[in-house]
C-alpha cells in the first residue's frame, strides 16, 4: 500500500478547507493565546474542523477552533472552543475586510507551531456548490487510476 502523506511537524490542519471552498489569498496570521493553549497546540491537541474567522471591529476573530487539553495541561470546557483574536498588519486587514464586504469567506487553513510563535494560515475562499465538489473528487480519481496505470506499466 502506498504511505499517506502526513502534514509537517508542528501543522494542524484543516482538511476539508479545500474540498469546500475554492482558495485564492492566504495570510500567516498570529493568535493571541495563554501558555496552556500554546503548550497544547505544540503536543497536537488542536482542531479547526468548523472553524470560520469573522471581522468585528476592524479586527479579526477565529470562532470555533477546539483547543484540547491533557492530564498535564487542565483546558476547561468553556475555554476549549473560545473566540481567539487574530493579530496581523493592518494593510493585511483592510485587504481582507474588503473582500469580506464583496462575499468572500475567510477559511482558517492550519495552525503552524514550528517556530517560536503560533501562527495561522487563513485564506480568502468563495464556497463551492455540490457540483464542483463533485467535479474535484471525479478529478482526484482519475488522476488516482492514471498514476495506477503508470506504476503497473513499469513494473
Amino acid at each position: 500500500m502506498g504511505s499517506k502523506k502526513k502534514p509537517p511537524e508542528g501543522t494542524i490542519k484543516n482538511k476539508r478547507a479545500r474540498f469546500d471552498y475554492e482558495l485564492d489569498d492566504s495570510f500567516l496570521v498570529g493568535i493571541v493565546l495563554n501558555g496552556r493553549e500554546s503548550k497544547s497546540l505544540r503536543m497536537g491537541h488542536g482542531q479547526l474542523q468548523g472553524a470560520y474567522v469573522t471581522v468585528k471591529d476592524d479586527e479579526l476573530f477565529l470562532i470555533n477552533a477546539s483547543i484540547y487539553g491533557t492530564k498535564g495541561i487542565p483546558i476547561e470546557d468553556v475555554e476549549v472552543s473560545r473566540t481567539r483574536k487574530l493579530l496581523a498588519k493592518r494593510k493585511e486587514i483592510d485587504q481582507i475586510v474588503e473582500a469580506k464586504k464583496q462575499g468572500r469567506t475567510i477559511v482558517p487553513l492550519d495552525i503552524l507551531t514550528r517556530g517560536r510563535y503560533v501562527k495561522l494560515r487563513i485564506a480568502l475562499g468563495k464556497g463551492k456548490k455540490n457540483y464542483d465538489k463533485r467535479q474535484s473528487l471525479k478529478e482526484r480519481d482519475d488522476s488516482r487510476n492514471s498514476q495506477r496505470t503508470i506504476r503497473a506499466s513499469l513494473r
